[in-house]
């Protein structure tokens, strides 16, 4: 099955350091902004994310332990027992049981506490950007020889929210992801979330259950 590219970038995040502690200060704000999101019942947001390269376009919707992912013309849902990977290109779909351990450290449900487990940070500055002050935090893994050399996340001060993330590997490669648009607790139905092969004409289905 082929991986998302936003997924790969996400998952990297994850794996974890060179600062001694935790940074209180920034401590606060993340659990601020952590505790914003975790007291939504679903969202959705619209995202860019870019290299030194080329720019991709995304969008995530999450409500409790379902999730849909799409970027980068391939697209994820899950309903919490059974995760389907659609890509556009070969017009295939992947099915295979949900297993939210065996994806690592990432799961889209819980991407605003995964700084509670396996990094240190600090906080870095204020940012003034479009008339809002952000907070810049900077994680860094607690394992040595990772992948993922820091990720800087910049969050609102006014409301406690993400507006972008930028994570540096350790060849000193920097993807910059911006949130473009979000909305709170959308209604979503629990089948938006289910891979209908109805609405994808001529799809080839490949069950891995």
């Amino acid at each position: 099955m082929k991986k998302l590219a936003f997924i790969s970038f996400i998952l990297l995040t994850t794996t974890g350091s060179l600062m001694a502690q935790k940074d209180k200060r920034a401590e606060t704000i993340l659990d601020g902004m952590s505790a914003r999101y975790k007291a939504l019942s679903s969202f959705q947001a619209s995202f860019s994310y870019s290299t030194d390269r080329e720019t991709y376009k995304g969008d995530l919707s999450v409500k409790g332990k379902m999730f849909r992912l799409k970027t980068a013309g391939q697209e994820v849902f899950t309903d919490g027992k059974v995760m389907s990977t659609y890509v556009k290109e070969s017009n295939e779909v992947n099915v295979q049981d949900y297993d939210a351990s065996a994806t690592g450290d990432f799961n889209p449900t819980k991407l605003y506490t995964m700084y509670k487990k396996g990094f240190n940070y600090a906080y870095v500055r204020e940012q003034k950007t479009a008339g809002r002050v952000l907070d810049v935090i900077e994680l860094k893994p607690e394992k040595k020889n990772t992948q993922i050399t820091t990720v800087q996340i910049s969050v609102d001060r006014a409301d406690k929210s993400i507006r972008n993330w930028q994570i540096t590997d350790k060849n000193g490669k920097r993807t910059q992801y911006t949130i473009s648009k979000f909305t709170p607790n959308p209604n979503l139905p629990d089948s938006y979330f289910v891979f209908d092969k109805s609405k994808y004409p001529g799809v080839e289905v490949v069950d891995l259950r």
